[in-house]
């Protein structure tokens, strides 16, 4: 029972126990592969950020091993994105005021924080709450990272300084710049070089990794022709493993972070759900959201502590390991087990590393974000799914990532409540050769019975629609062709009433009694009439005003009135 308990809690353990030697040399291999990509990468991530090259291998080791330990995913890999670096900056450098020194430990607490709501979360079982971000909000989002992270490394890609904190700053400041003349012609061939290596080798019929190519070409160039000091460089690394780092924060601080903490961990769990998910439906298995969302807190924690920042499923590392056949998460520890032997043996070949070829890194990263099909897409088929799509677009890189998000989320919100409000509702009526009763809109051919009126609404009954559904049973009732002796609700679709809603529904079935009409209700789900009985609207509607099936309902009528 206890080995139950503890494989529950710690889905590494019940990996290793199962674990079969055909899998150790995919593993090794895919490990190994995947570490060629960690390093770039990590740096590339962590200077988006604002942070120390050296953060980014911090935060490529350590959440792998933990998530290697608490992960649900066999193959996820879990670490820096460039989708939350603007997002991490932007947290960061304004209470840091770009010291370095003092971003790093605010970034460990903006990770520490993320990984408390994460586990919170899990605690409560909120895994659902991502579908706060519809498909529309999320492909704007990233279509926004993408712009925001492109422009915020195009000062390194040509070796100019930029200032400015909003999209249209940075823009203004990099124009100047340009029109200057401050561009440094070296730094630009090397940035333009290294973005051609990594496009073209996604071109290639085969799988290289181009990302590797170009870091070691550009490094090899600038130490054989002595460029580093004619171009910004990383510098060498400081020898040494990942260490607490957290001095210097005080409350005020970590008060300060909290929000844009509640935002970035609402983004990293939906990748890495997303993620997950998919992978899981590829495999025939099934994603836990909350054991996710649990993992992917134990990991920010575990990076927060020791000088990361914050992390998700990363969408462009994972298929690494797939593609190199991986076949479990010690293909993941073997990677940070590679990157940790890089980190204490040859740390000072950054010493030659172009912060133009990590810039480059990012940018093909961020490019790889745009979804320009989805958008085409949304136009053909809504308008409002559009606006929220281009809504959240131009707030994310305008106006601010956490900002953008913060108002898509509302629209959205505004937009369910508005169809809600104003749903679907029609008529009902029989046709020949079709069982059943049909929409009178698409089936204008239908045939009513005389006296009698179907009615449905698409929708949930509640303060804001209460009217709108009376009002369309008063419209139905004016307009039928004789004198209305019952209305039948529909009410399937219904699937929630509120006590606004059903004074509504009270001042109607008034309204309707004194012109001689019953109301009456067809396939009503139990959880709303259990709604009606716990409101004391029992004594009105009783058991005589309810059917369960559309047929019984207009059955009954036809028998107490003689009518076909």
């Amino acid at each position: 029972m206890r080995h139950d308990w503890i494989s529950k809690m710690v889905p590494g353990v019940r990996v290793a126990r199962g674990y079969k030697r055909s899998w150790l040399k995919p593993d090794l291999v895919a490990g190994a592969a995947l570490s060629a990509a960690l390093v770039p990468a990590g740096m590339a991530y962590a200077e988006a950020s604002g942070l120390p090259a050296v953060n980014g291998l911090y935060a490529s080791v350590v959440p792998m091993i933990f998530y290697a330990l608490f992960g649900p995913s066999r193959v996820v890999i879990v670490g820096p994105d460039s989708s939350l670096a603007p997002m991490i900056a932007a947290a960061i450098l304004p209470l840091a005021g770009r010291d370095p020194a003092q971003a790093v430990p605010m970034a460990g607490v903006l990770a520490i924080l993320i990984g408390v709501l994460l586990v919170a979360g899990r605690l409560f079982k909120l895994g659902f709450v991502t579908g706060l971000l519809s498909k529309p909000i999320r492909v704007g989002y990233l279509n926004g990272i993408a712009l925001a992270v492109t422009v915020s490394q195009l000062p390194r890609l040509l070796g100019i300084h930029s200032s400015g904190e909003s999209l249209v700053e940075r823009l203004a400041s990099l124009s100047e710049a340009i029109l200057g003349g401050g561009i440094n012609p070296v730094a630009l061939a090397i940035g333009v070089g290294s973005l051609a290596v990594i496009v073209a080798g996604r071109f290639l019929p085969w799988k290289v990794p181009s990302v590797m190519f170009a870091v070691a070409g550009a490094m090899a160039v600038v130490a054989a022709l002595d460029l580093a000091g004619h171009l910004p460089v990383v510098g060498a690394l400081p020898q040494g493993l990942p260490a607490p780092a957290l001095g210097g924060i005080g409350w005020n601080e970590v008060a300060a972070l909290i929000g844009p903490a509640a935002g970035i961990a609402l983004i990293a769990f939906a990748d890495t759900s997303t993620l997950s998910k998919s992978l899981a439906g590829r495999r025939g298995e099934r994603a836990n959201g909350n054991e996710e969302m649990g993992a992917l807190g134990i990991a920010n924690i575990a990076t927060g502590l020791l000088s990361g920042f914050p992390v998700s499923g990363s969408s462009s590392r994972t298929p690494i390991v797939l593609d190199a056949g991986g076949k479990s998460p010690l293909s993941g520890v073997v990677a940070a087990l590679l990157v940790v032997l890089f980190m204490v043996l040859v740390p000072g070949v950054t010493a030659f590393l172009p912060t133009a070829t990590l810039a480059a890194v990012v940018i093909v990263a961020a490019g790889s974000l745009v979804d320009v099909r989805t958008l085409l897409r949304l136009v053909r088929m809504s308008r409002i799914e559009t606006l929220l799509l281009v809504v959240t677009f131009l707030g994310v890189a305008f106006v601010g990532v956490l900002e953008g998000i913060v108002v898509a989320i509302g629209l959205s919100l505004v937009a369910f409540v508005r169809r809600a409000w104003d749903p679907y509702r029609t008529e009902l009526a029989s046709v020949d050769g079709i069982p059943g009763f049909h929409d009178l809109d698409r089936h204008p051919e239908g045939k009513r019975v005389e006296g009698l009126v179907i009615a449905r609404f698409d929708a949930p009954l509640f303060f804001a629609n209460g009217e709108v559904f009376a009002d369309h049973i008063r419209t139905l009732v004016d307009g039928a062709p004789w004198t209305v002796e019952r209305v039948i609700v529909a009410a399937e679709p219904i699937t929630d009433l509120d006590t606004t809603a059903l004074e509504e529904l009270a001042q109607l079935d008034d309204e309707l009694a004194r012109a001689g009409i019953s109301l009456v209700f067809a396939e009503m789900k139990g959880p709303v009439k259990d709604r009606l009985v716990r409101f004391g609207a029992s004594a009105r509607f009783s058991a005589d005003h309810f059917y369960p099936t559309l047929h019984n309902a207009v059955r009954a009528y036809k028998e107490s009135t003689g009518r076909d």
